[in-house]
């Protein structure tokens, strides 16, 4: 069984950054994600994409960012289990915690923060005959763009009205051979700038666009080859080698909602007045699958949201020690492995 003093559920930017506010207060943390790798959905779904609004970064990558956390952490040694996911919660009459996994890691910790962003999330799909086999080994069809290089010099087809599917082919025009943007409508809901900008491509002839149009069904029987599109009541044949529907996204907070925590609109209610702890005592929840009065779901607020959760927790694990917070400028950085980073000390000189 692993034993630690947090067990984080969600291994998104808040979960990570919460590793290192518990390890400033002494704190062990081991983490859980269904995904493979760290990160959550920056790493799952757009690695590539710039980030704007992160203090002291004017722009940064959202892997980068993941790369950075993932830095600022390593002195802290956190344990992961990846690729599994949270099943079942025992309080045990101590107060501790024991998490299983659908796979049947158990794991035993004083108190539990969820920080699993928006939850399990499935890609909303178009109903399609056989996009199922085509949705296998690499043979088209894509939900997610990881890696813009998987699509250099191949013909593309995106389909969606939304910022995700104008963000990509515009991203892609420069990769791609050829980009093709379908919507079932003319208009888009997108960032004004992103519709312009596709204007822009689609005169100098980098995208082509074809609206108001659905893609309506498949050829080619190893993988695919062209697409049937639906335009006006016509339909017309686009050959292409990847298929990227972009619909947007179903959240769900999957087993975590059978948990006995309180729920509001699929995200989980906390004291936000306080330490962002559940309706069960030593069960926090930060970050972008939590909800109260005046929540925004930004990077940033899950950050302040697992740095005043620590403290919480440090607080509940030691009642009645005095715990003084120093800034890290003064203090330094202690890691788990021995490792100190301290700014630099003054020189002590006379003048003569």
């Amino acid at each position: 069984m692993i034993e630690t003093d947090i067990l984080i559920i969600g291994a998104g930017p808040t979960g990570l950054f919460a590793v290192f506010e518990a390890g400033l207060l002494k704190l062990k943390c081991h983490i859980i994600d269904a995904l493979p790798q760290p990160g959550g959905q920056l790493a799952e779904l757009y690695p590539k994409k710039p980030i704007f609004d992160i203090p002291g970064y004017p722009e940064v990558l959202a892997g980068d960012l993941v790369t950075n956390l993932m830095e600022q952490i390593k002195q802290f040694q956190p344990g992961f289990t990846l690729g599994e996911t949270a099943e079942t919660i025992e309080k045990q009459e101590d107060g501790t915690f024991i998490v299983t996994t659908k796979e049947g890691t158990q794991h035993k910790a004083k108190a539990i923060a969820i920080a699993g962003g928006l939850g399990t999330f499935e890609p909303r799909k178009p109903l399609l005959k056989d996009i199922e086999f085509y949705e296998q080994e690499n043979r088209g069809v894509d939900y997610f763009v990881k890696d813009p290089e998987k699509y250099r010099d191949k013909n593309i087809v995106i389909a969606g009205g939304g910022d995700s599917a104008l963000d990509w082919s515009i991203f892609l025009s420069n990769v791609a051979k050829s980009v093709t943007l379908v919507h079932r409508r003319n208009e888009f809901r997108g960032a004004l700038d992103s519709v312009e900008k596709v204007q822009e491509l689609k005169s100098e002839g980098k995208i082509k666009l074809i609206t108001p149009a659905e893609v309506v069904g498949f050829k080619g029987s190893e993988r695919i080859e062209s697409l049937d599109v639906e335009i006006n009541g016509a339909r017309m044949h686009v050959e292409t080698d990847y298929f990227i529907p972009l619909f947007g996204l179903t959240p769900k907070l999957g087993p975590i909602a059978n948990w006995g925590l309180e729920i509001e609109k699929n995200a989980i209610k906390v004291n936000n007045a306080l330490d962002y702890q559940t309706n069960i005592e030593g069960i926090y929840a930060i970050g972008d699958v939590n909800t109260y009065p005046g929540k925004l779901k930004l990077i940033l607020c899950g950050f302040h949201e697992a740095t005043l959760m620590c403290q919480s927790v440090y607080n509940r694990l030691n009642p009645g020690k005095r715990y003084v917070l120093k800034y890290t400028t003064v203090s330094g950085v202690d890691g788990f492995d021995g490792t100190r980073k301290e700014a630099e000390k003054a020189v002590v000189k006379s003048i003569d």
